[in-house]
């Protein structure tokens, strides 16, 4: 499985946001210059660690700080003997949960709990509909700002249209539920990752409601709604993108994770964040 950050459609996204690339041998790179202090090198869970790539990339950029979040416990090992060290904060989730969806509808349904099997069969009849013109994604920004108070973050306009561009056609899916009203009360994205022209994994990448969509619990038929529209683009994956890690405790991300683990799947776990300081070259 190639993780979503060593995608093209990643890159480009990442690009359109500000950030230098440089794909190198299938391995993405990600520079962004600091005002004064310099450039940070960052690499995310690359299929192997390229030192000699890295050393030339430090001083072509003059990189002050080097970010590495391995995909495994092998490349940390690695890492530690390069004086890399384990940071308190990762940058991406360091615990996920993930759904195989080679399995039968049936099958992926049965692992659901039993509430969560309810409230995806009474939420049956929702309306539910994709955005997915740059008209109609400004819509669903603006529903997303609307639910949530000004402490909670919520990506930029054009940085939600930048994903859109960047994973066009079904490599993306901007979801939302209503109410009788035809009023947005919830959404939901979902990108999918794609290698060798193949799609592997489908990430849920964003979702929101508002205190009627909480109240009618609307999150489960748009989470489940991108369950199934993963398998139907053939991917073999569902990815939760992230739920609480006892090994970097976020108290926020207590509640959903609950909910998250409602729809089953197995438990993966990464090393985390691995930094290291260093003099511009």
């Amino acid at each position: 499985m190639v993780d979503i950050r060593q995608s093209t459609q990643y890159a480009n996204y990442l690009k359109g946001n500000g950030w230098i690339v440089e794909r190198i041998d299938e391995i993405n790179y990600f520079i962004r210059k600091l005002p004064i202090i310099g450039c940070v090198l960052k690499i995310q869970r690359p299929k192997r660690i390229d030192f000699k790539t890295i050393d030339n990339l430090c001083r072509k950029y003059r990189i002050f700080q080097i970010i590495i979040e391995p995909k495994d416990s092998k490349d940390t090992e690695i890492l530690a003997s390069k004086c890399f060290k384990l940071s308190k904060s990762p940058f991406l989730p360091s615990k996920t949960l993930q759904i195989d969806l080679t399995q039968s509808e049936k099958v992926i349904f049965s692992h659901f709990k039993k509430d969560a099997r309810r409230i995806v069969r009474k939420g049956s009849g929702q309306t539910i509909k994709s955005y997915l013109a740059p008209s109609d994604i400004k819509k669903w920004h603006t529903a997303w700002k609307n639910s949530v108070n000004l402490s909670r973050y919520v990506p930029g306009l054009q940085q939600l249209l930048n994903l859109r561009k960047s994973f066009p056609n079904n490599n993306s899916l901007f979801l939302a539920s209503h109410n009788i009203s035809s009023r947005i009360i919830g959404g939901a994205l979902f990108t999918i990752s794609s290698h060798e022209n193949k799609n592997d994994t489908c990430y849920y990448w964003y979702g929101f409601t508002n205190s009627e969509g909480r109240t009618s619990l609307s999150q489960y038929t748009l989470l489940y709604q991108g369950i199934l529209w993963a398998k139907k683009n053939n991917c073999k994956i569902f990815d939760f993108e992230g739920i609480y890690d006892s090994r970097f405790p976020n108290k926020s991300w207590l509640g959903f994770t609950h909910f998250k683990k409602s729809f089953g799947g197995v438990e993966v776990l990464y090393p985390g964040c691995y930094t290291k300081f260093q003099f511009p070259w």
